[in-house]
């Protein structure tokens, strides 16, 4: 796929990093410094073409601990503790023995709140969440329930359907307690979607260890993600050495009814001419800052490629609210150094370690 061909050339690897409850983690990083998003050598590289969400995942068990900024199977940025222990209240009637809940929206990045409720007695059961998802794959989807004895959230064992079913997963862990009507026991349980938008249905049960199985009524939620739009930017746009530079608009309106924090937008490109490969020194990348005028956003190497990658100076303090919009007013030219030939380029918007948001803006560099 052409996307992941140049994000990988321009040394973008997007990392799993520790989360707060319904929420992303944040990423913390100046103008010019390398974001999550920067090279990372030796590392996969996912990204894929305008919108889908990508994330560098382990197959191995990912767990997360308040106060840990890392975790086994999980790579996540320093100084990321998680804000708050969640708060598991029961649902469902007091003539159920087993409810499931889960919010109605499940915006793209962000963790979002479920949970069980068991009124009956069980003894080494298990919980299982059969998920359908619609508009993309049962895989990109994480679902965690938080230990209270270890304080920590722990991922479900899953397992797909079949390659013939990617919308379908199983997830599951075991549950033991002495619960009753009178005296339910919840687990609560965190979701999120890592891919693209869609809907999300899962049907939970429970096996008692008693030989009975439990069902509750199947729920869903809608997975959307803020409207990304790029205006200014065209194909076929070409750049001459020391000449005019590109203004070009990226704009991040949060179409959600949840708040994004810590929205980061990046930027990278990649380019070999016959002679060397476009280097950071033959890029001018600004940005408009209010109340500071244009400012230089430095390109740093890829590491180990000659790709190069910027996180953009962010527009906002604080998580972009529900409605309101972020700006990025940007221009691009090309140094007298240049040399002449094709460069590939995108930019990413994403909150914490998730982008939910690519698109490739190549551009020619060419003779005077």
């Amino acid at each position: 796929m052409a996307g992941t061909t140049v994000a990988a050339a321009a040394g973008l690897v997007l990392v799993v990093g520790v989360a707060a409850p319904g929420q992303a983690a944040p990423v913390q990083a100046a103008a010019g410094t390398q974001s999550t998003s920067a090279a990372s050598c030796g590392g996969a590289v996912t990204a894929v073409e305008s919108g889908h969400a990508t994330r560098m995942t382990s197959t191995a068990a990912r767990t997360a601990s308040p106060g840990r900024g890392a975790s086994a199977g999980r790579v996540a940025s320093a100084g990321r503790t998680e804000a708050a222990l969640p708060v598991a209240g029961a649902t469902g009637r007091a003539a159920e023995k087993f409810s499931y809940s889960l919010a109605s929206e499940a915006p793209v990045g962000l963790w979002t709140s479920s949970g069980v409720t068991l009124r009956t007695p069980v003894s080494k059961g298990t919980v299982r969440l059969d998920v359908t998802t619609r508009g993309f794959s049962a895989a990109s989807l994480m679902i965690q329930r938080y230990v209270p004895k270890t304080h920590r959230w722990v991922d479900l064992d899953q397992r797909p359907v079949g390659s013939e079913h990617p919308e379908k997963g199983t997830f599951t862990f075991p549950v033991s307690v002495a619960a009753s009507a009178g005296h339910p026991a919840t687990v609560a349980l965190r979701v999120q979607d890592i891919d693209r938008p869609g809907r999300l249905t899962v049907a939970a049960s429970v096996r008692d260890g008693h030989g009975h199985t439990y069902r509750a009524p199947a729920r869903s939620a809608v997975v959307d993600r803020p409207t990304t739009t790029i205006t200014g930017w065209s194909r076929g746009t070409a750049l001459v050495p020391g000449g005019a530079a590109k203004d070009f608009t990226l704009a991040v309106k949060n179409t959600t009814k949840r708040a994004y924090p810590a929205l980061n937008a990046g930027y990278f490109a990649y380019g070999q001419g016959s002679g060397r490969a476009v280097e950071p020194k033959d890029l001018v990348l600004q940005q408009y800052v209010p109340g500071h005028g244009w400012q230089r956003v430095s390109l740093l190497p890829g590491g180990c490629d000659p790709g190069m990658a910027a996180q953009l100076i962010p527009t906002a303090k604080t998580p972009l609210a529900p409605g309101a919009t972020a700006v990025y007013r940007l221009r691009l030219a090309v140094a007298d150094s240049a040399p002449v030939t094709d460069v590939d380029a995108g930019v990413s918007v994403g909150t914490g370690d998730t982008s939910f948001f690519y698109r490739t803006l190549p551009f020619e560099i060419r003779a005077k």
